[in-house]
């Protein structure tokens, strides 16, 4: 079973290649989920994986404060849900749909079960998982050393590697997302990002819109990034 659109890059399918990822779709059974669908909740057992055939998550945690960080969006391509199957905890943040989302559901006990199967595939997954702790450890240093202008220009030169499409007046992001979302995902507030998107708008580098966003200067935008480590095929 392959999704309608091609997988992310750093996407775990990209990692374990075609064929691995259709036999493991194969396993399980297809769903479809609506938009602003929770496919996890933070605390829910763990009973099963989910891989990502066509759509956009993301995966956000929520402080006492009510402030939600949003910890990463997955896409076409990706696992869902596997830390807490391998390690029989409970699960460790939430999960909410983009939009429409079509996903393949394998049983915790059916996905264990198949990477005993072709242990090439639970390599890949080990080193899937580290190098997602590794990026998050870059993400701790990225809010910590730069402004939040800094790494919002950073987040929408991710944004628009990933999920771009060209427009007549420049790069428009398809996934849409708000100024709290965009807060939560660079680690600010919703001020700093209504803020940071002000300056842009200003500086003749972006235009917005209710919920879409264009980029007319990616050149500026990378200027104003450069300081920030960051791989443009990194899963924002």
């Amino acid at each position: 079973m392959q999704g309608a659109s091609g997988p992310t890059p750093g996407t775990f399918r990209g990692r374990i290649g075609q064929d691995d990822w259709n036999w493991l779709t194969s396993l399980g059974s297809s769903r479809s989920y609506g938009a602003n669908e929770a496919l996890f909740r933070h605390g829910d057992p763990a009973g099963h994986v989910l891989l990502v055939v066509d759509g956009w998550v993301k995966v956000t945690m929520t402080a006492p404060s009510g402030y939600e960080a949003v910890l990463a969006m997955r896409g076409s391509g990706d696992v869902l849900g596997e830390v807490a199957v391998l390690d029989g905890r409970p699960r460790s943040a939430n999960v909410w749909t983009l939009g429409g989302t079509e996903a393949v559901l394998l049983t915790a006990e059916r996905f264990v079960r198949a990477l005993h199967e072709r242990p090439a595939i639970a390599i890949a997954l080990v080193v899937h998982i580290a190098d997602r702790l590794r990026r998050a450890d870059n993400r701790r240093l990225e809010q910590a050393a730069h402004s939040s202008t800094e790494r919002l220009a950073a987040f929408l030169l991710r944004l628009a590697g990933q999920h771009g499409s060209v427009a007549p007046d420049g790069v428009e992001i398809a996934v849409q997302l708000s100024q709290q979302e965009m807060a939560g995902a660079i680690g600010a507030s919703r001020e700093a990002v209504a803020r940071g998107l002000r300056t842009l708008r200003d500086r003749g580098v972006v235009l917005t819109r209710r919920r879409k966003l264009v980029i007319i200067a990616p050149e500026a935008l990378s200027a104003m990034a450069s300081s920030v480590p960051f791989d443009a095929e990194e899963p924002c």
